[in-house]
């Protein structure tokens, strides 16, 4: 139950940091509502909270979550912005899962 606590506050930090990230760019880049600026800048601000509920150290929670960020950000692409991930894409996004799971849950003595 501990490691499946952690794999969603991966993911829950994962979407605030892309999402909070996107709504900003939306706001530069495609000129929307400062609106959806300021509502990511708050998303970005909970990215910064979860992470803390990791039962690790800051170093290797953020080392982890960076297999994860990489995952989520091929998945976001593909269903958001529509970009199809490619074999390439699949195969980097495996192997830093990969990763993230060695660093994160490996047993350790």
């Amino acid at each position: 139950m501990a490691i499946a606590h952690s794999v969603f506050y991966f993911i829950l930090a994962a979407l605030c940091e892309i999402g909070g990230g996107y709504l900003v760019w939306l706001w530069l880049r495609a000129g929307k509502s400062i609106w959806l600026a300021l509502l990511g800048a708050f998303v970005l601000i909970l990215y910064g909270i979860i992470p803390t509920l990791q039962p690790a150290s800051f170093g290797r929670v953020y080392a982890a979550y960076g297999g994860i960020f990489v995952v989520i950000s091929i998945l976001w692409g593909w269903r958001v912005e529509g970009t199809s991930p490619d074999r390439f894409d699949l195969l980097g996004g495996a192997i830093v899962l990969l990763g993230a799971a060695v660093i994160m849950y490996w047993p350790r003595s």
